[in-house]
């Protein structure tokens, strides 16, 4: 599971440290760099319910498997782009290919076990994932610093194969997996999904987690990369070691879910979160630091929690809830990398932490009345 999340998430952001250098490199924009990170969001979003429908029908471990491997393709193609146009196009791709390792994933877990073990084990797939991402920016930071932006993707291209090779090897097939007759069966679950409040609740939930987190590390990392501080790929790379917080509080979360209670966990995360914005508004950076620290810790709780309800509130077709789901959730990442742009122009990072705080706000709200009770 860990390797699993740790191969899709090492992908996902790996240029987010070295925007500015692909910019100069390949002689293009800002506003068309950046989409280097949002086209996988796009792609992902557009996709991750078709992925969880195919899996509703011919299984979990052939997809988690298979995507795993063909993730490394479009990624070593990065690594020969000779415009933003075709870096771009392999960021859509290995978007497209994601949801079939995630999505799919969180199904797996929900299929093959019990409520509270789900819960523990999203903790430990979601230690990969932040695993992943941390990894993933501070490689391409601290390769494109040395050796070149380039090199940075095949390095990316290596972990990746690693963590393919782990998920073959030791992911055991699923056991108590039943296929949906036809694929056409999944796809009219939707509805059902649609008109499940436990379901809408959540993914507005998981919206919420990755707007958060993108629109923090966005438009914090912008205010790093200008004055006083003026930090480089590798540094702003280096400040992702907080994403280490959360392996280390998401099994934790996961526990403390099955034992206490989720509303108390997001009660927790809300009052992390907002305590880590606050001290990212003080022009000190070890203080600042100190609340990247606590939001990610906050915010990677909050997605153990609604990751592991998501199977456990589906009624049927596990997958393709899973699916839109994760359309939620980075329907969420996007709308955090552009939706705050406006306000960082007109009042800079206090504005896009108080857009934040609000959304954290909403999303606490959710949770308490969503989880109510323990299932």
């Amino acid at each position: 599971m860990a390797a699993a999340g740790f191969g899709a998430f090492v992908n996902m952001w790996c240029t987010q440290p070295i925007l500015s250098v692909l910019a100069v490199s390949l002689h293009a924009s800002l506003a068309a760099i950046n989409n280097t990170v949002t086209a996988p969001l796009f792609a992902t979003a557009l996709i991750a319910p078709f992925s969880g429908a195919l899996s509703d029908r011919f299984g979990r471990k052939i997809f988690i498997s298979g995507a795993a491997f063909l993730l490394i393709i479009p990624t070593l193609l990065a690594a020969t782009a000779g415009n933003v146009t075709i870096l771009t196009d392999c960021r859509f791709i290995q978007g497209l290919l994601l949801p079939f390792i995630f999505t799919v994933t969180i199904a797996y877990i929900a299929g093959e076990l019990p409520g509270p073990a789900a819960t523990r084990l999203a903790g430990t797939y979601m230690s990969g994932t932040i695993l992943g991402g941390f990894s993933g920016r501070i490689v391409s930071g601290f390769v494109t610093e040395f050796f070149g932006w380039r090199a940075a993707f095949f390095a990316v291209g290596l972990l990746s194969l690693g963590a393919a090779l782990l998920v073959l090897v030791l992911l055991p097939r699923e056991k108590k997996f039943r296929p949906v007759a036809d694929w056409g069966q999944s796809l009219r679950s939707f509805p059902d999904h649609l008109s499940n409040p436990k379901l809408l609740a959540n993914y507005l939930i998981g919206f919420g987690v990755l707007f958060s987190l993108v629109g923090l590390f966005t438009f914090l990392s912008f205010r790093l990369a200008g004055a006083p501080y003026h930090l480089g790929p590798a540094a702003l790379g280096s400040i992702f070691a907080v994403y280490l917080g959360g392996v280390a509080i998401s099994p934790v979360a996961g526990r403390l879910a099955v034992n206490r209670g989720r509303r108390v966990v997001m009660a927790g995360c809300f009052l992390l979160v907002i305590t880590g914005l606050a001290l990212t508004l003080l022009p000190n950076l070890p203080w600042m630091l100190l609340g990247l620290l606590l939001a990610c810790c906050g915010i990677f709780a909050q997605q153990t929690i609604a990751t592991g309800y998501t199977g456990l509130a589906a009624r049927a077709a596990k997958s393709t809830a899973a699916g839109l789901y994760v359309t939620a959730y980075y329907i969420g990442g996007s709308c955090g990398g552009i939706l705050p742009t406006p306000i960082w122009h007109s009042y800079g990072w206090p504005g896009c932490a108080a857009i934040i705080a609000i959304v954290q706000l909403v999303m606490l709200t959710t949770a308490l009345m969503l989880y109510r009770r323990r299932i």
